[in-house]
């Protein structure tokens, strides 16, 4: 049976703050990539809290990143919106974790996001684990338990 083909993934270039961060078929630990909006009142106000809180729990036993995607937004040029998700990424929000952008949105739609916050769950390795859009309690509360347990699982591996 053939695996299915890798998600594509941001270029170096594309990584706006923090280091560029390989794709998840090379992480050595699980880990969440979130996408966003920076017009999106949920991603602002629910999703990037949530990342930072799971980057303070499980941040150096898992790979966390955000991405900027205009799918579902206005479309932007990237010299109309990356010097604001620059300020708000290093000055604003003082995230902790690399961010990158997806000007077209076309990344955010091979990933088959519904829109924003969606979050993807990838295990060690890159296996796709779960795919979960939006940012309540409820939607928190399932990728946090999901990512506890992996790191939990890839600690007893090493051991």
């Amino acid at each position: 049976m053939d695996s299915p083909a890798p998600l594509p993934w941001p270029a170096p270039s594309d990584f706006v703050h923090g280091a560029p961060v390989p794709p998840p078929t090379q992480w050595t630990r699980p880990g969440l990539v979130m996408t966003f909006n920076l017009e999106c009142p949920g991603c602002v106000s629910r999703g990037i809290p949530f990342l930072k809180r799971l980057h303070a729990e499980f941040g150096k036993r898992a790979e966390i990143l955000a991405l900027h995607t205009s799918l579902g937004h206005r479309l932007l040029e990237r010299p109309d919106v990356e010097p604001t998700l620059i300020k708000f990424a290093q000055q604003f929000a003082r995230l902790p974790f690399p961010v990158a952008l997806d000007v077209s949105g076309d990344l955010a739609r091979a990933w088959q996001t519904e829109g924003t916050p969606h979050t993807l769950a990838f295990a060690a390795g890159g296996e796709l684990l779960r795919s979960v859009y939006g940012s309540q309690d409820n939607a928190q509360t399932r990728l946090w338990y999901l990512l506890e347990e992996q790191v939990q699982g890839a600690g007893n591996k090493s051991v």
